[in-house]
């Protein structure tokens, strides 16, 4: 999370972004590549082993033995697996940010601890207030303060020209927060939908076995085969549904607050605007 301390950090930070990114790209990818890697290996290896069976075809799973029948699901699995592996992945980073965005103390009573300072006028007291938030509220609105410190001392402009550097020094903080509490989000959001679609997939290759497996047999039905198919396109539907299902609550859970987030960086900007004007005319 990016820590907003004084404007004269901000030139630097922006140079340094875009190998920031490309970082974070890298990052990312090398995360989902030993996702990938790590479900086949859970596919081939652990659901795959012989224990599971009870023949050395893999064809038939022991009686209740989950790992076994997953195994059967085909080559889709450890593709479903992957993403699963992905979100959780995700799903920790996103939980481990955005919760340190949430900062230590809660927004609306963080912003009435300032509103009191900066009534006594004691804009110290204020600044140390943010220390203690040590969140994205926090962070942005220590920046707006110094700032406003520096303008109750400046002769030289306007009541309005102040308040407006005062936002503009606002703004420019909340443009380095927000993008850190919404990084990574299109993953949840790409997952929710594409498990889904992954798991029809399957659930389709899984049917085609079937209805190809009682047409080879002329109508009789080669129980084992039609069973197999069936089995297949169940699993691939369940383990699609299963990973959109949590991916979509994740969604939510993480957009549901970074909005509180995001309306208590507003209400901080807010809040240090009037009351410049209010006691600094």
């Amino acid at each position: 999370m990016a820590d907003v301390k004084t404007a004269a950090a901000r030139p630097s930070a922006s140079h340094a972004g875009k190998p920031k990114n490309s970082n974070n790209f890298m990052l990312n990818l090398l995360i989902v590549v030993a996702c990938v890697v790590v479900g086949y290996l859970i596919w081939k290896f652990v659901m795959g082993n012989g224990s599971n069976f009870q023949d050395a075809e893999k064809m038939h799973a022991k009686e209740g033995n989950f790992l076994g029948l997953m195994y059967q699901g085909g080559f889709v699995v450890p593709i479903l697996l992957a993403t699963l592996l992905t979100l959780i992945s995700f799903v920790v980073e996103r939980t481990l940010t955005v919760f340190k965005a949430k900062g230590k103390v809660d927004g609306g009573e963080f912003v009435r601890k300032v509103q009191y300072h900066l009534a006594n006028k004691n804009i110290d007291a204020a600044i140390s207030e943010c220390d203690k938030q040590a969140g994205s509220v926090g962070n942005v609105m220590r920046a707006g303060l110094l700032k406003y410190r520096d303008m109750t001392t400046n002769h030289d402009l306007t009541t309005d020209q102040k308040v407006m550097n005062i936002q503009k020094e606002i703004e420019e903080a909340t443009a380095l927060e927000v993008p850190m509490l919404e990084k990574n989000l299109v993953f949840l959001s790409t997952i929710a939908s594409c498990a889904t679609l992954l798991g029809l997939f399957g659930t389709v290759l899984g049917m085609i076995r079937s209805f190809s497996a009682l047409g080879a047999s002329g109508g009789g039905g080669d129980a084992t085969a039609l069973a197999q198919g069936i089995s297949e396109a169940l699993i691939n539907t369940a383990l699609g549904i299963s990973t959109s299902f949590i991916a979509i609550v994740s969604y939510n859970f993480f957009t549901t607050i970074i909005d509180g987030v995001t309306y208590g960086i507003d209400e901080s900007g807010f809040t240090l605007t009037q009351s410049f004007a209010t006691y600094y005319k």
